[in-house]
């Protein structure tokens, strides 16, 4: 465990810097727990995507605990933000929860939904390692036939997972090609299907319109999927990452989050934020470029980690 919080606090550390880092300076240069101080760590948290709604919390209990308990101590004010935070993380899941377990339908059906660039596409990949690497057979759908390039990268992905790919041509029917690879995934008994859709930006009606079909089209193939519907964000686009949840959760019904880039530019907050406003988990984050940055995610070790 030492070793995995180890390795997370070495990739998480451009984040850290940006939010963790911000906080601790802060207390450690008022020297004084007092309402400046208080007012400095809220615009802090504000600055780190924490958003409005959750901000106001933390700050709200930070204040009743130090009026209740008359701490004057401020590396005590660091420990109770970080218990905040991580009950805030940890709320609706018990105690070891894994967020991210697979249920014994076959096959097990992963739809991937999220804009360009926020890397659903690799992190289709590095998931299909690991399901490879644990003895499951993949299928890997390449539905979005929009862009050539997004065949083309899903296809390097299936060479290197070691697992194959249904694919078609560029401009074919994505609803068709989701249809043909789960039908096939059906009759080779696969585990898994990885489902890859086009890089629609939110607010493009068609493109919404297009995943509504894809949805549906897989609902006729095998009624009981998509077992999730994973949405992949970019961590280090703040508030503009909740607005996209928000929109495509109205879409199509999202079973979790996938957060991209943690190790980059990312402030930190915006895993409360989403957290707060939307409820929906963060299952998977994204921390690195190498294969095995992926991790699933546990709000205990994240925060751990964090102010380690």
């Amino acid at each position: 465990m030492f070793k995995f919080v180890k390795k997370l606090k070495d990739k998480l550390a451009t984040t850290k810097n940006n939010f963790i880092g911000k906080i601790a300076e802060a207390v450690n240069l008022r020297g004084v727990v007092d309402e400046e101080l208080l007012e400095q760590l809220e615009e802090i948290l504000l600055q780190g995507d924490t958003g409005v709604e959750m901000t106001t919390k933390i700050i709200d209990q930070l204040r009743d605990e130090i009026r209740i308990n008359k701490i004057k101590d401020t590396e005590v004010v660091q420990e109770i933000i970080k218990n905040i935070m991580t009950e805030e993380l940890m709320s609706g899941y018990e105690e070891n929860e894994e967020v991210f377990v697979m249920t014994d339908k076959k096959p097990y059906i992963i739809l991937f939904i999220g804009v360009n660039g926020v890397g659903k596409t690799t992190t289709i990949g590095k998931l299909a390692k690991r399901f490879y690497d644990d003895g499951k057979s993949v299928l890997m759908v390449a539905g979005d036939t929009f862009r050539a390039a997004a065949v083309e990268q899903l296809a390097i992905w299936s060479d290197r997972a070691k697992v194959d790919i249904i694919k078609q041509a560029q401009g074919a029917d994505p609803s068709a090609v989701v249809f043909d690879g789960i039908k096939s995934a059906i009759a080779k008994n696969k585990d898994v299907v990885m489902i890859d859709t086009a890089g629609r930006q939110h607010n493009r009606a068609n493109l919404m319109k297009e995943l509504e079909k894809i949805y549906r089209t897989i609902q006729k193939v095998s009624p009981e999927g998509p077992h999730e519907v994973f949405l992949v964000l970019d961590s280090t686009t703040g508030q503009n990452a909740v607005n996209q949840a928000q929109t495509f959760n109205g879409i199509v019904p999202l079973t979790g989050l996938v957060l991209t880039k943690l190790d980059g530019t990312a402030k930190g907050g915006i895993i409360l934020n989403i957290k707060k406003v939307l409820n929906i988990p963060v299952k998977l984050i994204g921390v690195g470029e190498g294969i095995d940055d992926l991790q699933d995610f546990d709000a205990k070790e994240f925060v751990r980690a964090m102010f380690t």
